[in-house]
């Protein structure tokens, strides 16, 4: 389950967000690009921009749902 204290602090702002237990497994990044990329220093996902409309949620809760570390939180 995502810690909402222990979030990523490259999130922006928004309901959804990678916690700091990130394994990086790429796994958000191919489903989701749009919304997860990369911090190569930390070697850790983080969420660059938030999904606004149906198409672009869905997208985001399917790599949420995908997440295998449970990773990723959803505040909304």
């Amino acid at each position: 389950m995502p810690d909402p204290t222990d979030k990523n602090p490259l999130n922006v702002l928004g309901r959804y967000y990678n916690d700091l237990t990130c394994i990086d497994c790429d796994l958000c990044r191919e489903i989701a690009p749009e919304f997860f990329t990369r911090d190569d220093e930390e070697g850790a996902t983080y969420v660059w921009k938030q999904p606004v409309t149906l198409e672009e949620i869905a997208k985001a809760e399917e790599a949420r749902l995908c997440c295998p570390t449970e990773t990723i939180g959803n505040d909304g």
